[in-house]
């Protein structure tokens, strides 16, 4: 798989026939390893190991309702109390981190309100805030680390 711009981990990978599986340590399981999936499992271990945020606080392709359809964000963390902190909406590589993206984000946004949005394609990161209401961005330099939500 193609090298990204987050840190490299050990990853276990098993081959079925034509296809590669990597272990999700959030979900426990084998999933297919896709681009798309290859850039989620960085961030997983990313957010978990250099920013602490406990495995046990995201859920990976969480089920949300967006007008009225139902979607999967690629990683919701949330607090101590259960609610959305930070979303990340993971692209394979290849994939232009463009309005088509962060408009995907916003909507999810609009629907869970979590405090921090990160798009990435692992190569490119966007970490910001979104204030729905006035429809103001606030870009941020670094991700926070977790701190006891």
């Amino acid at each position: 798989m193609q090298e990204l711009n987050l840190p490299e981990y050990e990853f276990k990978v098993e081959n079925k026939g034509e296809e590669n599986f990597i272990y999700d340590v959030a979900r426990k399981k084998f999933v297919s390893l896709t681009p798309e999936e290859w850039v989620r499992q960085h961030w997983i271990h990313y957010l978990n190991k250099e920013l602490n945020y406990p495995l046990s606080l995201m859920i990976v392709e969480a089920g949300i309702k967006v007008n009225n359809l139902q979607k999967r964000a690629d990683i919701v963390i949330y607090n101590k109390l259960k609610q959305p902190y930070l979303i990340v909406e993971c692209k394979a590589p290849d994939v232009a981190l463009n309005n088509d993206v962060f408009n995907q984000i916003i909507n999810y946004y609009s629907s869970i309100k979590a405090e921090i949005l990160i798009v990435s394609n692992g190569l490119k990161h966007v970490c910001f805030k979104f204030n729905y209401t006035k429809k103001k961005t606030e870009f941020l330099k670094d991700i926070p680390a977790y701190q006891m939500l």
